[in-house]
């Protein structure tokens, strides 16, 4: 009978490992101090989970981004991606390319949210009405946002889910970082023409409810 050999512990995630450090550490601590550190309080994992979760995004959207930019000829027909923190918060970070954002944050306790918002200088026609930003800067137009929320399982196991499915940081930055790229792509060269802005959003909206999800 052949088993699964455990890793070893330099070859775990910190992640992985990291509650293994606090109870060694707890050792060392006061009784009082030490009840409190080991102590599993479910809204405290929760939170510990969501950045974590969106420390994986990101890491996995940065790895995606410097791999497609050397791969690519970003240089001769496309902008490069960037990857922005998003100030005044802990966690949320952006992708941004042709004046496309995918804007990932921590909306809410145990909720991670992915929207597109378009950057765009001047006015934006939505609905036959003109929207403004104030400060004459440029106008954020977003769109439907997906949530995703953490559901507390056995032993304080914190899983991820889409519509009530499990999902990994690897299958959604996969999802995303696709779609992204063939927004920015595709709207290249129109999004400087006037008018172009309402037909950006509908290509993103077309392309994301082709994947099942429902804007």
């Amino acid at each position: 009978m052949s088993y699964a050999r455990p890793p070893h512990l330099k070859d775990l995630l910190p992640s992985q490992k990291g509650w293994i450090h606090e109870l060694a550490r707890a050792e060392t601590l006061p009784d009082s101090v030490q009840s409190s550190v080991l102590t599993q309080n479910p809204d405290q994992c929760i939170e510990e989970s969501t950045i974590r979760f969106l420390a994986d995004l990101r890491e996995e959207l940065a790895h995606n981004v410097k791999l497609f930019n050397a791969l690519s000829e970003n240089g001769t027909l496309f902008q490069e991606i960037k990857v922005y923190s998003v100030a005044q918060t802990a966690a949320d970070f952006m992708l941004f390319r042709n004046q496309l954002k995918l804007l990932i944050t921590h909306r809410d306790h145990g909720v991670v949210e992915i929207s597109f918002a378009q950057h765009v200088r001047g006015t934006l026609s939505v609905d036959g009405q003109q929207m403004w930003q104030s400060g004459g800067e440029g106008l954020i137009q977003d769109l439907p946002p997906q949530l995703f929320t953490a559901q507390l399982g056995a032993f304080h196991d914190v899983t991820w889910t889409f519509h009530g499915e499990k999902v990994s940081p690897q299958q959604i930055a996969k999802f995303y970082f696709t779609e992204f790229v063939k927004c920015t792509r595709e709207s290249n060269h129109s999004i400087q023409r006037p008018g172009s802005d309402q037909v950006l959003l509908d290509q993103i909206k077309a392309l994301l409810e082709k994947k099942g999800l429902g804007l």
